[in-house]
Order: C-alpha cells, then sequence, then structure tokens
C-alpha cells in the first residue's frame, strides 16, 4: 500500500484495509517472526530460555503483562522492544485526541467528523515508534493525569457547560489508545489510582468524573515491579494482580559469559579510550565476578538487588582510570592493570544497598573487599588451589614467589603513576612469577600476561600469603612475616 496516496477514508477502503487491535497486531507480527526463526527481542542476553519464552506466550495469548523483578533486569527494555512487534504504520482520523481507528471511532469528535465528511474524511498514518507510552508511577500521580478529568479553560473557550462532554481532557491512558502504555514501578502508585485502572483492564472504558463516557480502549498494558517484599513505597492491590494476565518473573545474569555480552553493549566507552586502553579477557571477567559476589556478600541487601548498571558504569570507570593514568605519564597506549580497579569503587558504592554491618563496615571498605572476593574466586580456574591447611614439608607451587618476597627487607611497591614500560620492567623483577604462568598459563600473551601477574599478587594477599598496604602514591607487597624476622 503506497501511504502517501491513502488521505482519505475513501481511499483507505479502497485498499482493502483491514483493522485490527493491538493484541492482534502484536500477536500475528510474532507468530510471523517465530515462522521465520527471526529474534524477536533484540540486544537481551540471558533470557532465551527464561523471559522471552514467557512473554511470547503472554503475547500470544493477549495479557496485560507485569514484569516482576529487581532493579537492572531489562524490564523496561523489554517493553520498549515490544513496538518492535507493531505493524509499521497504522490509520488515525486526523485531528484525534485518542488514535481514533477510522472504521472504529471511539471518541465523539471522530464519530461527528466520520458522520460529517463520510469518505472524504481525512486520515493521517500513525508510526510504530510513536506508539509507546510511559508512565513512571510515583506517589503524586492523580486519576486526573492518567485518566482525565474536566477541563475548566476548554468549558470557558468553547462555552459550553460542564454537562457537555466535550469540555473533558483526557489524561494518558486515553491518549494512548492503539499504543502501548508502561507503567514503571507499580507498586508505588496509590492504591485509590490503581482501583482506576480495573474497569481500564477488565471492560476497556474510562470513567471521568460524572460522565457517563463509554471509551472502549484499544491498549496493550505493560506494568514493571519490583518484589514486594522489597518495596516498602506500597504493593500491587489484589484486585488490580488478577486483571493482568500474566506476571513474569525476571533476573539477573546466571553467568559472567551472559554478564559481559549486556556490560559491552550497555557501556558508553568513547573511541578514544577504545584506541588508548588495552583490556584483557580476566580484566573483563574480573569486573563481572565483582558483581556477582555483590549479590551474595552478608553487607549488601539482597532484596534490593545489584543491577546491572553497576558493571557498566564500572566498565566506563574503569577504563577512565586507565586513560587518566596514561594522559599523567605520557603512555598513548596502556594495559589495563589491577590496581586501576580501585577507580571503580565509587561506581560500587552508588549502587547497593548495605545492611546495618555494611554501614557499620563503610561503603567503600566494602567495595574494596568485593574487589578482593572476585580476585579470590578466579584465581582457583587459573592457577592451583592453595589450601587452607597445608603441611609444614609439603611443597606449594607459589613457595617460590613468597620466598622473593620473604627477601624484599622494604617490599615491592608498584606506584599509580608508574609508566607502562616502568610497570612492566618491576614486575618482570619478580621471577617466579614468570615460572607460574609458564607451567599453568603457557598460552597466555605476553601483553596480558603483566595483568595476570599483578592478579596472582592480590590473590595471594586474599590467600593470606603475602600482604598489601594501600598508600597514597600506590600499593606495597610484602611478605607477611619477613619484616618482622629482618627486625629480629
Amino acid at each position: 500500500m503506497n501511504l502517501e496516496l491513502v488521505k482519505t477514508l475513501g481511499h483507505l477502503k479502497k485498499f482493502e484495509y483491514q483493522s485490527k487491535s493491538i493484541k492482534d497486531e502484536l500477536r500475528d507480527n510474532l507468530i510471523e517472526k517465530i515462522k521465520q526463526k527471526e529474534t524477536t527481542f533484540e540486544g537481551i542476553y540471558g533470557y532465551e530460555n527464561t523471559v522471552i519464552p514467557e512473554l511470547e506466550r503472554a503475547i500470544l495469548s493477549r495479557h496485560n503483562i507485569n514484569l516482576l523483578g529487581l532493579r537492572g533486569q531489562a524490564k523496561t527494555r523489554l517493553a520498549h522492544l515490544m513496538v518492535n512487534l507493531l505493524d509499521e504504520y497504522i490509520p488515525v482520523v486526523e485531528g484525534s485526541e485518542v488514535n481514533d481507528d477510522p472504521f472504529n471511532p471511539i471518541s465523539r469528535y471522530a464519530k461527528e467528523l466520520i458522520k460529517e465528511k463520510g469518505d472524504d474524511t481525512p486520515i493521517t498514518w500513525l508510526h510504530r515508534t510513536e506508539r509507546f507510552a510511559e508512565k513512571l508511577a510515583t506517589p503524586d500521580v492523580t486519576v486526573a493525569d492518567i485518566i482525565g478529568d474536566v477541563d475548566p479553560i476548554k468549558a470557558a473557550n468553547l462555552k459550553l457547560s460542564y454537562a457537555d462532554d466535550r469540555v473533558i481532557h483526557y489524561g494518558m491512558i486515553p491518549r494512548a489508545n492503539r499504543c502501548i502504555f508502561v507503567i514503571n514501578e507499580l507498586p508505588d502508585l496509590q492504591a485509590r489510582i490503581q482501583v482506576a485502572l480495573f474497569n481500564i483492564l477488565q471492560e476497556g472504558d474510562i470513567q471521568i468524573r460524572g460522565f457517563k463516557v463509554r471509551l472502549p480502549l484499544d491498549m496493550q498494558f505493560v506494568f514493571t515491579a519490583n518484589p514486594e517484599d522489597y518495596t516498602n513505597r506500597g504493593s500491587i492491590v489484589t484486585p488490580l494482580k488478577d486483571r493482568i494476565g500474566s506476571q513474569i518473573l525476571t533476573h539477573y545474569p546466571e553467568d559472567i559469559e551472559t554478564a559481559r555480552a549486556i556490560t559491552e553493549q550497555e557501556a558508553r566507552v568513547v573511541e578514544g579510550q577504545k584506541n588508548t586502553v588495552m583490556v584483557p579477557d580476566l580484566a573483563r571477567d574480573l569486573l563481572e565476578q565483582i558483581v556477582f559476589e555483590a549479590r551474595e556478600n552478608e553487607f549488601i541487601d539482597a532484596k534490593s538487588g545489584v543491577s546491572a548498571r553497576l558493571s557498566i558504569t564500572a566498565l566506563e570507570n574503569l577504563l577512565s582510570t586507565a586513560e587518566r593514568r596514561a594522559l599523567l605519564s605520557g603512555d598513548k597506549i596502556t594495559m589495563l592493570r589491577l590496581s586501576d580497579f580501585l577507580g571503580i569503587i565509587p561506581a560500587i558504592t552508588g549502587k547497593v544497598e548495605l545492611v546495618y554491618e555494611g554501614e557499620q563496615e563503610g561503603a567503600a571498605e566494602v567495595a574494596y573487599k568485593l574487589i578482593g572476593e572476585a580476585v579470590k574466586s578466579l584465581f582457583m580456574e587459573f592457577f592451583p588451589k592453595i589450601e587452607k591447611l597445608q603441611k609444614q614439608d609439603e611443597e606449594s607451587p607459589y613457595d617460590d614467589i613468597v620466598s622473593w618476597f620473604f627477601n624484599q627487607k622494604d617490599g615491592f611497591e608498584l606506584f599509580d603513576d608508574l609508566r607502562d614500560k616502568e610497570y612492566k620492567s618491576r614486575l618482570d623483577a619478580i621471577s617466579p612469577l614468570d615460572d607460574l604462568l609458564g607451567k599453568h598459563q603457557p598460552k597466555l600473551s605476553k601483553q596480558d600476561s603483566y595483568f595476570v601477574k599483578e592478579f596472582v599478587l592480590w590473590a595471594l594477599v586474599e590467600f593470606k600469603l603475602l600482604s598489601k598496604f594501600r598508600f597514597s602514591e600506590g600499593l606495597q607487597f610484602k611478605d607477611p612475616y619477613g619484616s618482622f624476622i629482618n627486625d629480629i
């Protein structure tokens, strides 16, 4: 159909256009995508076998949907992507406030215009990107905001009495007729406002003040909410939950590979950073492991969740830390260092809710410990396990490294502002590290090996084989008992 030629209701009839409800649109287009083996929700990772099949079943069932999950689980993203399942264009009566279907008008304005002009009724075309409306539920939302109210200014301008339905000002929901309408954080909506949604969800009509308005709205509702046991601000009233067809539980990524894919897709990394900072694979895994550790940490409130935005902003901070260091030292290209991870602490502290014990520890200290715990967890995937209790005469793969530090009376220092050449030179001085990497990570590239060397030092600290001290200019690693023995 050539849309440029279709400007009136008469033209539309000639093309034998068949109008359908929005839920049928979504259903039919989803069926077609499934048949063609196309990806229905592009850019969503980790939900392929859990959330997306449930969402597809809900759309096929023509249900209104509630996405229930902790923060940062792509609930709003999923709702936005549903727009891609709509028809590209739909016809609308020109000038209609509520996107009237020319074949099934619901407003007084559209009905009177079609009665007056017939086949000459002008129509416009609405693109699917314009068929998405969103409202964040806040305690100050009123019924007038979302449904409508009498407009005294309109009454005065048109010289109409309040008994005339033309004085009604429609709210967000009627204006989003034939659209996907999303209400985010539904429990935050006051109970009396939730009650006002009952009729819309069940019968599809609205009630405004004393008017007997019958507007059979054609809507696809998507709600998002945090689990009710977490939110202290309110809950979804039971009759409203009863009217929502499908409630779908979302979740966080279940493995590091999925989490990495999400972070790399969402992080806003400028081209200059990509060209300046080289990032080893282990560093990307470590970043995601920090988030996994946070979700299990005793100092962090598990009910509030740890958003996927943590790893996204942490990656941005991490690259900026390395970039700033390179700018200060004069290096044109730099390899990310493990000490650069200290730069992500501000990204962590703002995104975790601490329990009482965590508040006592302090947000920065908890963030610092998360980095250490992540190093400890990943270490065993690459190197031999370090036993808590070891026999006195039993040899360990790490004995030579510990002995090297034992002989360093003043410890080993890595300054934050070291140029790459000096940084590599200092790590190369610890010859037992080369032996360890050669034996257990023989395929490791020379470039990545320096990050892994520092990674080993941090891990040995976590397993109490070395000690680490943070001072204003950098880090110092020492044998935990060497200095004491040398002083005797």
